[in-house]
C-alpha cells in the first residue's frame, strides 16, 4: 500500500510538472482542455498499470509489466478516437501530452515497484 501511495504521488507531481510545461507549448483553451484530459487518463492508467504490476508474483514480473504495457497502448489508441474523433480535441496537444505523461512516468516505475 506504501508503494501505491508514493507512486501515485509521484505521477500527481510529473503530471502536473509536465503538463505545465506542455501548457507552454500548447496555450489555447483547446489545447489546454485535452491536455488536462490527458492528465487524467495517463493518472488513472498509470495507476491501473501500477497495480497489476505488483500483484504479479516476482517470478512473472515480465508478465505483468508487459500486461501494463499494453493497457498503455490501449488506452492511447481509445484516446486518440473518443478525445480526439469524437470529442473535436486537438490531436497535437491530447497525444502529446498523453505520451509524454506516461513515458515519463514509466521511466519511474521500475523504482517504485521494488518498494
Amino acid at each position: 500500500m506504501k508503494a501505491f501511495v508514493i507512486f501515485a504521488f509521484v505521477v500527481a507531481l510529473i503530471v502536473v510538472a509536465a503538463g505545465f510545461v506542455l501548457g507552454l507549448a500548447f496555450s489555447s483553451p483547446e489545447d489546454r482542455r485535452a491536455i488536462q484530459a490527458s492528465a487524467v487518463v495517463a493518472f488513472v492508467v498509470q495507476l491501473f498499470a501500477f497495480t497489476i504490476a505488483r500483484s504479479v508474483p516476482t517470478r512473472s514480473f515480465f508478465t505483468g509489466w508487459v500486461i501494463g504495457i499494453a493497457l498503455r497502448f490501449v488506452a492511447l489508441v481509445g484516446f486518440a478516437i473518443v478525445a480526439v474523433k469524437m470529442l473535436g480535441m486537438p490531436a497535437p496537444a491530447a497525444l502529446l501530452s498523453l505520451v509524454t505523461f506516461f513515458f515519463i512516468t514509466t521511466l519511474v516505475e521500475p523504482k517504485l515497484l521494488t518498494l
